[in-house]
């Protein structure tokens, strides 16, 4: 009897500059299933991943420091089993993605607001955080 190797969930969230959003979720989703998803997070615009998103997710013990913002053109070709825009802007611009087995949108709040304090800035990220580590845990428990 041989055996298989189960391949892993692919999952590509997108957000316009995939610079907090997506990367936060992106970060989550691999860190609560590990090696059983395959995680990939682009931008419409990308603009390079937030320094304050990387700060936020490392107080929850996920590092997101060496992700990257990429193009949402680089993974059009590809097949994904789930393909999620966490924004509206990034839904609405989204090219098609011919391969994905599943679309699902869901648009969380844009935390970059730079004119608020620092203080206030950061929280709002952590506030964001929490919504997406709990969108990634109920997504996932669906999953199943």
């Amino acid at each position: 009897m041989g055996t298989t190797t189960e391949q892993p969930f692919r999952i590509l969230v997108i957000c316009t500059g995939n610079r907090a959003r997506s990367q936060m979720a992106h970060g989550w989703l691999e860190h609560l299933r590990g090696d059983r998803v395959a995680v990939a997070s682009a931008g419409t615009v990308p603009k390079g991943v937030h320094p304050i998103a990387i700060r936020v997710m490392a107080e929850v013990g996920i590092d997101i420091s060496a992700h990257t913002s990429d193009p949402v053109e680089r993974y059009v070709d590809q097949d994904f089993d789930l393909v999620i825009t966490v924004c509206d802007t990034a839904r609405e611009q989204c090219p098609v993605f011919p391969g994905a087995k599943r679309l699902l949108h869901y648009a969380f709040e844009d935390p970059d607001y730079p004119e608020l304090d620092e203080d206030a800035f950061t929280d709002v990220f952590r506030r964001i955080r929490d919504e997406i580590g709990e969108f990634s845990r109920d997504l996932l428990l669906d999953l199943r």
